[in-house]
């Protein structure tokens, strides 16, 4: 992430040479602007999660770069992370990093935002409402992308019955990732719907489907926390069925060196709220709108046991 925080005081750096003139002096400062920016990130994440611990750091992270303030907050219910985002309307913010796992719920408090001329990025699921939102650009990873490159390097493993556990009902991003797996897969893909906010009801659901049906040979959770639960899964229920898993941790990078999790699909969360923080900034002191109307891509990354130990180190820092 050194190359991130470089990028910023690059930025911080332009923005100060722009302010000068070529005497030394500041007769082109706009000695009025606004100084002291507050930024709103609120996603729908659960608080303690690791991926979105990631998101939380990277948008700290920035602020504390950029010299802004960032107030993060978060709730799975799309009529409660309405209300965050009509609470940070009302405070006026000046921009908006938003989540958006389930668009039709909070559509009318976002378009309200922009609406109030509050500029709005949105990042990890909505990509595909983003522009009829108002957003200024989308900072994620297609999920039909990340998915159907999934589904054909467990193909080339040999797999052919596989679960895809998703954890969190509603999410149209996990919907759509087990989507593109099966469609590159060319196996038999089912999809297992979980209680994600118990690590314990997760494990043993994985377990008692295994258990179940002993043809199934791949296990394909949705989020790093969930790749371990399916490792004790595996074991519990003595099955020899083969863990992948999109999003990361520690744990996971791990699971990959001992060859218990095959590869891991690296999203980059901190990435996600660091630019998010960024994009907005960049609004606020020099108007750009990045992205070009396009989606800005933070993955897929793939982590597998050639690259491991590389990425270890950042992800025992939180960051990755």
């Amino acid at each position: 992430m050194k190359r991130i925080k470089i990028v910023g005081a690059i930025v911080a750096a332009g923005a100060l040479l722009a302010a000068c003139s070529g005497t030394g002096s500041d007769e082109g400062t706009d000695k009025t602007a606004k100084k002291d920016y507050t930024y709103a990130v609120v996603t729908h994440g659960s608080p303690g999660d690791a991926f979105w611990d990631r998101v939380k750091s990277g948008a700290e992270q920035a602020g504390k770069d950029y010299g802004v303030k960032v107030e993060y907050s978060s709730d799975g219910d799309p009529a409660k992370q309405s209300q965050l985002i009509d609470g940070a309307v009302a405070d006026k913010v000046d921009g908006i990093v938003v989540s958006m796992a389930n668009p039709d719920g909070i559509e009318d408090s976002v378009k309200k935002a922009v609406a109030a001329g509050i500029p709005v990025i949105t990042i990890n699921s909505g990509v595909d409402k983003f522009k009829a939102f108002g957003a200024i650009t989308h900072i994620g990873q297609t999920e039909t992308i990340a998915g159907q490159a999934v589904g054909e390097r467990l193909k080339a493993e040999g797999l052919k019955n596989a679960i895809c556990v998703i954890q969190e009902a509603g999410n149209i991003g996990l919907e759509e990732r087990c989507k593109a797996v099966a469609e590159t897969f060319g196996g038999k893909v089912q999809n297992l719907q979980v209680d994600g906010t118990d690590d314990s009801a997760v494990q043993s659901t994985i377990t008692s489907k295994l258990q179940a049906d002993k043809s199934i040979d791949t296990v394909l959770t949705l989020g790093g926390q969930y790749a371990i639960d399916a490792v004790g899964a595996v074991k519990d229920s003595g099955s020899s069925a083969k863990v992948a898993t999109f999003d990361l941790s520690e744990d996971v990078i791990k699971d990959i060196q001992a060859g218990s999790i095959l590869f891991a699909v690296d999203q980059q969360p901190y990435v996600q709220g660091f630019l998010g923080i960024t994009g907005l900034y960049l609004k606020s002191i020099n108007g750009n709108d990045i992205g070009g109307g396009q989606p800005i891509n933070s993955g897929p990354a793939f982590i597998t046991k050639d690259n491991a130990a590389a990425v270890l180190k950042y992800a025992a820092n939180g960051t990755r």
